[in-house]
């Protein structure tokens, strides 16, 4: 066993209902009912208007890829069986930006530009964490 710590998000009341979504499959962002404003990660006030009216809604689960990385080398042992492992800024299609893994078979397909679907991977017991798929177009799904 390492004694190296596990990178797992520990939730708090701020950030509760954004991993409890995420382990019912729902991707659910703060959404600020004073301006309108969608975000990501959770906060006590909006970063647009400093409301504190903040509902949790569910998100489309959908988004362009704004940039990645491949990593090659896992940094920490947890890693080891996920490596290459494609690192990714996400732009939601509800404006927030999110960093996440896109799970796919080819790392070095993944492209700047690509639409993304939520995925919901348990990287560990009771810990789901929101990662992306690539989404597969109409004509690719017709014919696969």
């Amino acid at each position: 066993m390492s004694d190296v710590p596990t990178p797992w998000p520990i939730a708090d009341a701020v950030t509760q209902p954004f991993w409890d979504g995420c382990r019912d499959g729902r991707l659910l962002l703060q959404h600020c009912a004073d301006c309108g404003a969608w975000q990501f990660y959770p906060r006590i006030v909006c970063v647009a208007c400093l409301g504190r009216d903040l509902d949790w809604l569910p998100a489309a689960g959908t988004g362009t890829v704004y940039s990645k990385t491949v990593a090659r080398r896992a940094v920490n042992p947890v890693f080891e069986g996920r490596i290459p492992l494609v690192v990714a800024l996400v732009d939601l299609d509800e404006g927030p930006r999110m960093m996440t893994d896109i799970i796919v078979a080819d790392p070095d397909a993944v492209r700047i530009g690509d639409r993304v679907e939520v995925a919901f991977t348990e990287v560990d017991a009771g810990v789901v964490l929101p990662t992306f798929r690539p989404v597969q177009s109409k004509e690719a799904a017709d014919h696969g």
